[in-house]
């Protein structure tokens, strides 16, 4: 055994659970300690800050300096209670992460004596250098110059002694270089579009929030196995490793008993979440052997977005003490279940109502039936935009796979449901409808909570299902921004429901009542929408042939599906709706396509690496071995024996020399393919050759690679196996 794996097994025999205690018994005592929220803005602040804060927050109105002065040194007393020595601007880079840059209250008073200082500038605006995150182009690498603001909506929280401050990033001519700034503008969008629409129904409502309910899938792997595997530490990934004889086939894992050293890093970790007021609820074991689930409730979408990214940040840092490395990679091991984030995405009035959920009476329900067909048509006629908001190097690997849904969007409703938009339509006429005709149809609208009444369904196979009250965007990958998702479906509703109001306004403006207007627009909504429709078997090859017969796009080919961001029906939206400026959606496209092909230069080149300077050296050597063996065999046996003898050592000796040979020779080609593809200068261009020129190898070369696992002595193979990586506790 390679000194390597033999020392990252040896170190598992020493691990014990960390002993793990709350500061007190009832969360409630410490629930939000570390988030600066209204209760502790109310005690901190004057009355007229607070108010500031409050109007800004609910109403968008400016805060002016005097009071952000003022907000500045509350937000800076309140830290200072919590041991707090440097702030931050939080923001999120399209890098799919975080980034900060942290400066001490420490400043030079006036007679040069040095005193602590938090000032409304800089909790509203800073500058950091903005020349090192991904831009696509938007600007040029001598402009460093970026802006951070206050997102003052999201509130600012404590992590271990640096004060954060959520923020949006933009560059110096005021173009978005971040996830947060298009995805408030989205929500932005869909809050007024879905508004309008509500108050067809009732004026009392004067505000839509959406909502985001994410279920975080993960991995854990002892940090000195992952350490021995240089695959998963530069790739997030095993590029290579023949199957465990036993993973995940008994589903033994699924909702089993936690191991103890994993509850221990749950435990820390919901504490941690608590205190900054991140409401984790839900852990189990998932699928797959070392797979598992966090899942908070539901919050408004920005926050609950920042939530996330804090949380996958707080994951790495917390796995590290307990001697774990967190995966996020959508497949870090290969033929087992990969990694979704499964985005739960509802719309609450501030009235209260769930737009999602059946209403108590026809009215409400109408609502209900109105925002259900018009995520249909939504959903249709944006199918290529969210296919490209979720698509990825590492989504791609898990997407179609028997755990996650294929690439074709479709929305599964539930057969009572899908039923009673089929009666919609047989009801509704083109002709103007009798009093009596409406009564019939009204009557079965009222209907529909006893219908919905425990017969909702699940389809794990549908990436974007109905499930009572919500929808879940099963599709997107556990390391992915929900930002991302989030900004495309949001502005794709907006889109859609401003398309369904002026429709509407239409046939009202021709004098046909309110009620009818609505009932026809529906009935013509859900006839077109209706192949997005289906029930069935995602993962089969019949849906993928009756998808194309519907007209349904399945794009597995990364940079094509990226490049769907710049048909005309995305930029309807994205443009159209003011998500992006045309810099803007040119830049992410570019920065997607970057990431893309930078993932897989990486990822060429360490296989390349561990192919050539660990697995063909190994491989050589047992040969080596296996011929002094067969030679040997020569010297004591007779000619007739040893031919029998030797015949399946020879046959091993050849089978290894065969796939040492095409080892090196797909090196070596992978190599040149890189090379060709790196000299491109179009992004798309390169994108394209990393995605059918080289990509190839990576599965060719890993498949020569898992055949000789099988074949060397297990002694002398250098990398932990499967079986090490997956059962490890």
């Amino acid at each position: 055994m390679s000194k390597m794996r033999f020392f990252a097994l040896q170190e598992l025999v020493n691990r014990v659970p960390l002993e793990v205690n709350p500061p007190s018994d009832k969360i409630s005592d410490y629930y939000g300690s570390h988030v600066f929220d209204r209760k502790k803005m109310q005690e901190y602040l004057p009355r007229d800050a607070f108010k500031a804060v409050m109007d800004a927050i609910e109403k968008g109105v400016p805060i002016n300096r005097s009071m952000a002065d003022l907000i500045a040194n509350g937000m800076k007393n309140w830290a200072k209670s919590l041991h707090v020595t440097h702030y931050t601007h939080w923001f999120q880079p399209l890098t799919d992460g975080t980034a900060e840059k942290h400066d001490g209250f420490i400043e030079f008073g006036d007679n040069t004596e040095v005193i602590e200082r938090f000032s409304g500038k800089l909790l509203i605006q800073q500058e950091p250098d903005a020349s090192s995150f991904p831009n696509g182009g938007i600007r040029n690498t001598f402009e460093a110059r970026g802006y951070t603001a206050w997102d003052v909506s999201s509130p600012a929280f404590v992590v271990d002694s640096t004060l954060c401050i959520p923020t949006i990033f933009i560059s110096y001519t005021g173009d978005a270089l971040d996830y947060k700034t298009p995805l408030l503008k989205a929500l932005a969008a869909v809050d007024k579009a879905a508004t309008e629409v509500c108050q067809l129904f009732d004026k009392n409502i004067t505000r839509v929030y959406p909502q985001l309910g994410w279920e975080q899938e993960y991995f854990l792997i002892d940090s000195a196995l992952y350490t021995a595997r240089p695959d998963l530490c530069l790739t997030g990934r095993t590029l290579m490793g023949h199957s465990s004889a036993k993973d995940q086939q008994l589903e033994d894992h699924y909702f089993g008993s936690i191991p103890a050293r994993v509850t221990a890093f749950m435990k820390e970790l919901e504490i941690e979440c608590h205190k900054l007021g991140i409401p984790v609820k839900t852990r189990h074991n998932e699928v797959a052997p070392n797979q598992f689930e966090l899942a908070p409730i539901f919050e408004n979408v920005n926050l609950a977005n920042d939530h996330n990214q804090l949380v996958m940040d707080l994951m790495k840092r917390i796995a590290q003490k307990h001697k774990f490395a967190v995966l996020f990679h959508e497949k870090p091991y290969s033929g087992v279940n990969g990694s979704g984030k499964h985005n739960n995405w509802s719309l609450i009035t501030d009235t209260g109502v769930n737009l999602f959920a059946p209403g108590k009476n026809p009215k409400g329900n109408m609502l209900f039936l109105t925002f259900i067909v018009n995520v249909l048509m939504m959903v249709y006629k944006n199918q290529d935009l969210l296919r490209a908001s979720i698509v990825s190097a590492g989504n791609s690997h898990r997407l179609g796979a028997n755990e996650a849904p294929p690439s074709i969007l479709s929305i599964f409703l539930g057969k009572h449901l899908a039923g009673m938009l089929d009666e919609l339509i047989k009801q509704v006429g083109s002709a103007r409808m009798t009093p009596e005709e409406k009564t019939t149809l009204k009557l079965g609208i009222g209907r529909i909570p006893e219908i919905l009444l425990n017969n909702t369904d699940r389809n794990r196979t549908s990436p974007f299902a109905f499930t009572g009250n919500r929808f879940e965007f099963r599709a997107v990958g556990s390391s992915a921004n929900c930002a991302a998702s989030m900004i495309a479906l949001n502005a794709a509703m907006a889109h859609q429901l401003n398309d369904f109001k002026k429709s509407v306004d239409n046939l009202m403006a021709q004098g046909i009542g309110r009620d009818e207007a609505i009932f026809r627009i529906l009935k013509e909504t859900i006839i077109v929408s209706e192949p997005v429709r289906f029930e069935g078997d995602g993962y089969s090859d019949k849906w993928k042939e009756e998808a194309q017969q519907r007209g349904l796009t399945n794009i597995s080919h990364v940079p094509e599906a990226l490049m769907k961001y710049n048909d005309a029906q995305a930029r309807e939206v994205l443009i159209g709706e003011g998500i992006f400026n045309e810099n803007e959606l040119k830049s992410r496209i570019e920065v997607e396509l970057e990431k893309f092909t930078m993932k897989l230069q990486i990822e060429s080149r360490v296989l390349g690496d561990l192919a050539i300077n660990h697995i063909v050296p190994t491989a050589v050597n047992y040969q080596n071995r296996l011929i002094q063996n067969v030679l040997g065999l020569k010297e004591i046996f007779t000619q007739e024996e040893y031919e029998a003898l030797s015949k399946d050592r020879k046959e091993l000796i050849k089978e290894i020399s065969r796939r040492v040979s095409a080892i090196k020779t797909q090196v070596k080609e992978m190599t040149e393919a890189r090379k060709v593809a790196n000299h491109l200068d179009c992004h798309t261009s390169k994108a394209y050759s990393y995605e059918e020129k080289v990509r190839p190898y990576l599965d060719s070369i890993r498949n020569h690679i898992d055949h000789l696992e099988m074949e060397i002595d297990d002694e002398i193979w250098p990398l932990p196996k499967y079986r090490e990586l997956l059962f490890s506790k």
